[in-house]
């Protein structure tokens, strides 16, 4: 059976994904949440690793006795917004890039050493990496950064397959806190078939639902003062 980790496997896309790879793989399912972590290790194939992606002594101690992963998937993450960018948050943006961007470096120390030759590295980023958007300069910065990350590990990595999901938006709890329409929002599940699809057939690029990201990609290809000038109507 092929060995499977997962951060952030707790809720939302993690834990659909959890869910899915437990029916044919085993799957070390990653996160803080201890009901959660409980309900997960009840399930077949799977073992519940409680660890903060945050702090690098956390995930060593966790995974410490984990030799090999055929595939290490890099989900877990936060999603803050700056209401006032001209009085910027600071502590919130660097919450934000801490959970999002810096855990990554932390995981990736640890455990991509232990993904075996010919396994695969798929980091979770997000559709609004493609485009700054209102109140979005800690998110989006930090998902920019996480697709590049990704992109960049695909150029040096030569026995590794590497993988970037870029979502729209998927109705997750932590999507539920958001206070604006989100289009074409997908579920969970949805969401689960089009990363496990994209993932067995080793894409680089993974983003859904398509009709919402090819737009975002059209719309990147803008001159900046076009989009600057749009973008006003979207903060209406």
């Amino acid at each position: 059976m092929k060995r499977v980790l997962i951060t952030g496997a707790t809720s939302g896309i993690g834990r659909g994904l959890a869910e899915h790879y437990a029916q044919q793989c085993f799957v070390y399912a990653c996160g803080r949440n201890d009901k959660a972590l409980e309900d997960l290790a009840r399930k077949d194939n799977t073992i519940a690793l409680k660890l903060d992606v945050t702090e690098p002594a956390s995930i060593a101690s966790a995974c410490q006795h984990i030799e090999t992963l055929d595939i290490l998937i890099l989900n877990a993450g936060n999603c803050e917004y700056i209401d006032d960018a001209k009085h910027f948050d600071g502590a919130l943006f660097k919450r934000v890039i801490e959970a999002n961007l810096l855990s990554l470096g932390y995981c990736l120390e640890t455990l991509l050493p232990k993904v075996k030759a010919s396994g695969q590295l798929v980091i979770v980023s997000s559709s609004a990496a493609f485009l700054p958007l209102p109140r979005a300069q800690a998110y989006g910065a930090s998902k920019a950064g996480a697709s590049y990350l990704a992109q960049s590990l695909a150029v040096d990595l030569q026995d590794i397959d590497v993988s970037v999901v870029h979502p729209g938006f998927v109705k997750t709890p932590l999507t539920a806190k958001n206070d604006f329409p989100m289009p074409m929002a997908v579920s969970v599940e949805q969401a689960t078939k089009a990363i496990t699809k994209g993932i067995a057939k080793r894409r680089k690029d993974i983003h859904f639902p398509k009709r919402f990201t090819l737009i975002l990609k059209l719309l990147q290809l803008l001159p900046v003062n076009v989009w600057l000038f749009l973008s006003k109507g979207i903060k209406r």
